[in-house]
């Protein structure tokens, strides 16, 4: 059994850390498409990646619901983590889940079991924090929407490979949806809901 102590610590520096983290997020929800780097030094429990673990430390608390993948909900060590670093709550409904955390793509359920708002209150649905293999080799994918300049280019290497498809659901719910971050180790990038996916090529 994984005691306290032996836990992964969080942050090296906690409030620079998140903030440098926090600013990096939000530079990707303001251009999406776009990779940005996560430069906290941050431990890391099994199955995270540096970036998960960042943003996690800085955007999860004790109001923000979390739901783990199969994998990560059988890991000792990321629930203690996640609890001891930064009081979320773990649920086991998807549904109500503010944040998803899916360490593989294989993992990812259908969106329709999480929260995707309400049309009063459309900030009220699960972003989903999602691992994938690269975000700089790979398909190539072509974006537009807001914060995108006409078009913008994604190479990426990612599971599910209909991720995109799926996420179409995205402009008939508007202002209703689901945000997506895409994590590879360091580097990330945001799928806002306002995203749209216009083509895409190997």
């Amino acid at each position: 059994m994984t005691t306290i102590a032996e836990l992964p610590a969080g942050f090296a520096d906690k409030v620079l850390s998140a903030q440098t983290t926090f600013r990096s997020v939000m530079e990707a929800m303001a251009r999406p498409g776009s990779v940005q780097r996560v430069i906290a030094s941050v431990g890391t429990p099994p199955h995270l990646m540096r970036g998960t673990a960042a943003i996690a430390l800085t955007l999860f608390d004790h109001d923000t619901p979390v739901w783990l993948d199969p994998l990560l909900a059988e890991t000792t060590e990321v629930k203690k983590w996640l609890k001891f670093h930064s009081g979320a709550p773990v649920v086991t409904d998807s549904s109500i889940a503010s944040f998803a955390l899916v360490s593989e793509g294989d993992m990812l359920p259908e969106l329709d079991r999480f929260a995707f708002g309400s049309s009063e209150y459309p900030d009220r649905s699960t972003t989903v924090i999602l691992q994938v293999d690269s975000l700089a080799r790979g398909a190539q994918y072509e974006l537009s929407g807001p914060g995108i300049d006409g078009h913008a280019i994604l190479q990426a290497s990612f599971k599910p490979n209909d991720l995109f498809e799926r996420l179409a659901i995205n402009a008939a719910l508007f202002p209703r949806g689901i945000d997506v971050v895409l994590v590879a180790d360091d580097a990330i990038v945001a799928i806002p809901r306002t995203t749209r996916c216009v083509g895409y090529g190997g």
